[in-house]
Parts: C-alpha cells; structure tokens; sequence
C-alpha cells in the first residue's frame, strides 16, 4: 500500500492511483479510504488533493492550517482541514456558513448542471454568501471554501462509498502481498482489471512464476497454477471455440492425458483450422517435436475432412510415422505466433522483436539517482492516458517497464504530445527530465521514438535465423528478461 504496489487489486491498480498511494505513503485503512475519494476529478483538480497529501505527510503544514482558520479545521479534522468527501460539502456549509442541514443537502445536490438550474439553488448559494459576511469570514476564505465546493462536490465520493471501496482494495491488496501468483491468476481468470492480461502474466513472473503457454495436457479453459508453474488457459486463446476447449477437456477427463497428436486427433472431435491454433501455440511441445512437423502430421492425418467426430471401436488403427528433413525455424516464430493467438509473448520478451536494440544501459532502479538530470531509457509501453489541460491542450501520461520488467512513468506535456506522438504498442526510446514529485518519480518527457519491430512477412527476416524448435526455445524468468 504505502509503495503503490497494486496491481491487479481492485479500484488502486491505475497508474494515477498508484502515484497517489506512492505520494501518499499511506499504510493504512483510513487513508485508503481518503485516497478512493480524492483520486476523484473535482477534487485532484481543485488543488485539495495535493494539500491533503502535504498535509498528512508534514505535521506542520497541518498546524498552520489549523491556525488560519480554526473553525473549518474542526469541522474536517479527519482529513486536516480539506474537504474530501461529499458530506464535507454539508458540514461545511451548516457549520461554517450556517445553512440549515436540509438547505446544506440541497448545496450538496446542486452542484450537479442539471440542477443548478432550480430556483432553490440559487437561493441556498446566496444566503451561503449572507451567513459568512454576517460570520466576519474574510471574502477571500469565503471565496476559497465556495470554490471548493463548488470544483468537486458533484465529483467526489461520499464517505460510505468510499469506506465500501476501500475495504475491497484493503482485502485485495492483503491477498496480493499474501498470495501474489494465487491472486494474479484469479485476476487473469476474472478477465483482468484496468490493464491487459499480459501486464498481469508479467506481474506474475515478476514475483518468480514460471509462466507456460497453454498446453493439451496441462492446461484447462481457465488459467491454473501448480506451485509457482502458470498455465495459461485455453480460454486466452483467439480463435479457439468453446466447443473445441469442451471436448478437449471432456476426452482428457474420460481417458487420461493425451499420448501424441495421433493420440489426440482420435478422442477429440476437433476441426483442422482449430488443431492448427492448438499447434502454433505449442500445446502439443510434450511431444517433442517442432510445430511445423505437427502441423504436416495434422494435415497428413486429417486430409480434407473439415472436423473429426468419433465413435467407439473395438480395434485402433495405427497411423504411420514419418520421418521430415530438418525444418527451418526462426526463433521468433513462436513470439509471433503466441502475440497472434494470444495477444502478447510468452516465450520472448518483447524486447526481443525489435530490429535494432539501442545499447542503453540506463534501468528503471536506477532513474532515481538521476533526478534533475536528462537521461534515456528504452521500454515496452503497457497503458497511455490521455488527458487536458486547462487551456484544453492534449497531454498524456505513459507507462512503460524497461528490460527488467520494472515500471518507468512518463509525462507528456502537450508540446510533447504533439511533436511525438505515441504510435502504437512496442518499445520506445524515452528521453527526457527526472523529475520528483513527493517521492513519486517520473520521466518529463522531451523526446519519444517508437523502435521498429521485426517484420516476419519478409522473406530475408525470416532465414536470418535457424533454430532448433525445442532445443532453443526460451523459458523467461524475471531474471532473463534484460538478457533477451
């Protein structure tokens, strides 16, 4: 909780909830219950997100915060003196301005456009202003409090809602400490959260999973785990029907696992084009043989018959075996194969599809020895966030992990945002100033360029290099990840 290190728990897992908790240094229950509430747009863009966090984290500031204006300090003393929730909106108002509580409510619902527009609206707002002249507030405090008011109220959560999201965080991130690769898999099966499923596969070997592409005889329709070893369920696969997943699993529980593709093609009542999808992926690698000898033994044994059904026979018949010439192999035609079928790479790092890796040496660990300065660093983009200025320039926060896997955050401002714009997913060169914000780093970015990606689909890519399927292909661990 205090570092951010959330992801996958729910509704604290966004890059902009992450920097909260991070400048927050929040360690426990309540302050998560703040940070659900002021993570809300009226009240970050207010300013009141910023000064609750100085003032939670420097006792002073607190002081004189309560020195200035003693009256509202008391009201609010839970969160020192700052509006965040939405019930602040009715204290503030009956105690500071002395509206009745049911005038207070209808200040509190009329923040919305909608009702603005009523008449009673109008008068509440007017003898908010009366009641504090009467009071001797100074006009700016006055003008301060209704502005704040006025900036989040229709935004912010009320304490309840956030008390009720922050018990489901608490309990998340207790699992997610407790039982990291139990939980990353149940949130992979839950169809993920606010990032793709490849950023929770990579979380999950980042806390020492062993991640394994599906397999026939290993994996179900949903994604298991077994000790720290993932298999990756038939269900991430595109293109792979239900009714092909049920009959695999229905043969696998009947008779046991699956001998060899022979084997396989007669339990399953499965079609070429999706025995073909269950190949590329190297469901079939305890065989050991490469995909490309599969797939001539698929065709080869399933002819021109669009899908295999079967029935009981006395006598199996054997099928004849044949021995294929060494085949070419790339060694990153799995990596492709799996981004194809699956979205994302397993068996290479994403690093590895680049053409030209640039020699910079430069880590995420190590960007926090270098604020103030500009550096360059490479990384795979995970998640862009736009957003506007108050001027309503486009600008954009980014999040990346360097070659280790771990996180770099950037920002773009909207010079930067249109000069280099992001395109598209794959590694970038990201260049720019380190900068610290309440112990929150990130990357000002000056420059941004996309890296070019191997293009497979030509033909002298793909005989640069001949690799032997099963004696070469990568197992990537967290710590293998820069290697490659």
């Amino acid at each position: 909780l205090r570092e951010g290190l959330a992801i996958g728990c729910f509704y604290v897992e966004s890059p902009a909830m992450r920097m909260l908790l991070k400048k927050l240094q929040a360690d426990d229950y309540l302050r998560l219950v703040a940070a659900s509430s002021i993570i809300r747009p009226g009240v970050s863009k207010s300013g009141m997100m910023r000064e609750y966090i100085l003032r939670y984290r420097h006792p002073e500031r607190r002081e004189a915060a309560r020195k200035q204006l003693p009256e509202l300090y008391d009201i609010m003393k839970e969160t020192y003196g700052v509006m965040v929730y939405q019930e602040d909106v009715i204290k503030v108002a009956h105690y500071f301005a002395g509206l009745t509580l049911a005038e207070a409510d209808i200040l509190r619902r009329g923040m919305s456009w909608k009702f603005k527009q009523r008449n009673e609206f109008d008068k509440v707002r007017d003898k908010f202003f009366a009641n504090c002249d009467a009071k001797n507030h100074p006009k700016a405090i006055i003008a301060e409090v209704w502005k704040q008011i006025e900036s989040f109220a229709n935004y912010a959560f009320s304490k309840g809602h956030s008390a009720s999201y922050a018990v489901e965080s608490y309990q998340a991130l207790y699992l997610k400490a407790h039982y990291p690769l139990e939980y990353l898999v149940a949130t992979i099966n839950n169809g993920g959260g606010f990032y793709r499923p490849e950023l929770y596969v990579h979380e999950a070997r980042m806390h020492g999973a062993q991640i394994e592409v599906p397999c026939v005889n290993k994996s179900d329709g949903k994604t298991n785990i077994h000790g720290n070893v993932i298999h990756l369920g038939f269900g991430l696969m595109r293109d792979l029907t239900m009714d092909s997943i049920r009959s695999l699993l229905l043969a696998r529980h009947n008779e046991g696992s699956f001998r060899s593709l022979a084997d396989f093609i007669d339990r399953v009542d499965i079609s070429l084009e999706q025995l073909k999808v269950l190949i590329r992926i190297g469901a079939f690698r305890f065989t050991r043989k490469g995909k490309k000898e599969l797939l001539w033994d698929a065709h080869f044994q399933m002819g021109s018959v669009k899908k295999v059904t079967h029935t009981k026979t006395l006598f199996k018949e054997s099928v004849k075996e044949f021995v294929l010439p060494p085949l070419h192999y790339h060694r990153l035609e799995s990596a492709f194969d799996e981004i194809e079928i699956l979205s994302f790479t397993v068996t290479s790092s994403p690093f590895a599809l680049v053409e030209i890796l640039p020699d910079i040496p430069l880590t995420a660990l190590e960007i926090p020895q270098h604020v103030g300065e500009v550096v360059e660093i490479v990384g795979y983009l995970i998640h862009v966030k736009g957003t506007s200025t108050s001027q309503k320039d486009y600008m954009s926060f980014g999040v990346f992990v360097d070659q280790r896997g771990h996180w770099i955050d950037s920002v773009q401002f909207p010079d930067v945002a249109r000069r280099y714009p992001f395109r598209g997913p794959g590694c970038y060169i990201i260049k720019g100033k380190v900068t610290d914000e309440l112990g929150f780093i990130s990357i000002e970015v000056s420059e941004l360029h996309r890296l070019n990606t191997v293009n497979m689909d030509v033909a002298s890519t793909r005989l640069k290099s001949t690799d032997n399927y099963y004696g070469n292909t990568l197992r990537l661990s967290s710590t293998t990840l820069r290697d490659r």
